[in-house]
C-alpha cells in the first residue's frame, strides 16, 4: 500500500459540507475573540486558526463587519431558543415570567463568557452593523412585551419601559460576565427590574 494511499482516507474525512464549514469557521471565530480579543478577529487570521485557504472564509464571510454580524445573530438565535423554551415550561404569573427573561438572559451571555461584549461593542463600529443589532433588540423587546403583558393592568408596557429593561439586562449581564456582581445578583436585580417596569407601565397608562 503506497503512503497516498495511507494519507487519502484522512484527507477526506476532513471534508466538510458548506453548512459543517460554517459552523466551524464560527466556532474558531468565537475562540479567537474569547482568547485573543475581538480586534484580533480579522478574515486572515480566522483563516489561519481554522486551517483553510484565505479564499474559502471569505466564501462565507466576505467582509469583516459580515462574520462580526453573524457572530451576533449565532449568540441572539440561541438566546432566544433558551429564552422560548424557559417561557413555555414557565407558570403564567408576573414574577416567574420575570424570572425567566431575567435568566434566560444573563445564562447566554455568561455561556457565551468575555466574547459577546466585544462583539456587541464592535457592532458599533459602523451604522449598517449597529441596525443589525438594533433589529434585533426590537425583536428582543417585543417577544418580552408579549410575555409581559397579560400582567400590566391596562394591557400596555411602555416602550421606554422595555428599552430601559434592555439596558439594564446588558448592564447586569456583563457585570456578571466580568465578576462584578454575581450571576445571582443580576439575575435578581433584572428580574426585579422587569417586574417594576410592568407596573409603572400600567400606573401610567391614561
Amino acid at each position: 500500500m503506497s503512503s497516498i494511499e495511507l494519507k487519502e482516507p484522512a484527507r477526506l474525512r476532513q471534508r466538510l459540507s458548506r453548512q459543517g464549514r460554517r459552523l466551524q469557521l464560527m466556532e474558531v471565530a468565537w475562540r479567537i475573540v474569547r482568547e485573543e480579543g475581538t480586534d484580533a478577529l480579522t478574515l486572515p487570521r480566522l483563516a489561519e486558526q481554522a486551517g483553510v485557504a484565505k479564499p474559502v472564509v471569505y466564501d462565507h464571510f466576505s467582509t469583516r463587519p459580515v462574520l462580526l454580524a453573524a457572530l451576533y445573530q449565532d449568540f441572539d438565535s440561541r438566546q432566544t431558543a433558551i429564552m422560548d423554551a424557559a417561557l413555555q415550561s414557565s407558570t403564567p404569573t408576573l414574577a416567574d415570567r420575570a424570572a425567566v427573561i431575567a435568566s434566560s438572559y444573563v445564562d447566554c451571555v455568561l455561556l457565551q463568557g468575555r466574547e459577546i461584549p466585544g462583539v456587541i461593542a464592535a457592532l458599533a463600529s459602523s451604522p449598517e452593523l449597529e441596525r443589525i443589532k438594533r433589529d434585533y433588540e426590537v425583536i428582543f423587546m417585543e417577544k418580552c412585551r408579549l410575555a409581559l403583558v397579560p400582567f400590566a393592568e391596562a394591557r400596555h408596557i411602555a416602550l421606554p419601559g422595555l428599552w430601559a429593561m434592555l439596558g439594564a439586562a446588558e448592564a447586569l449581564s456583563n457585570a456578571a460576565a466580568s465578576g462584578d456582581i454575581t450571576a445571582a445578583e443580576a439575575k435578581d436585580e433584572l428580574s426585579g427590574t422587569i417586574v417594576a417596569m410592568v407596573a409603572r407601565g400600567s400606573a401610567r397608562r391614561p
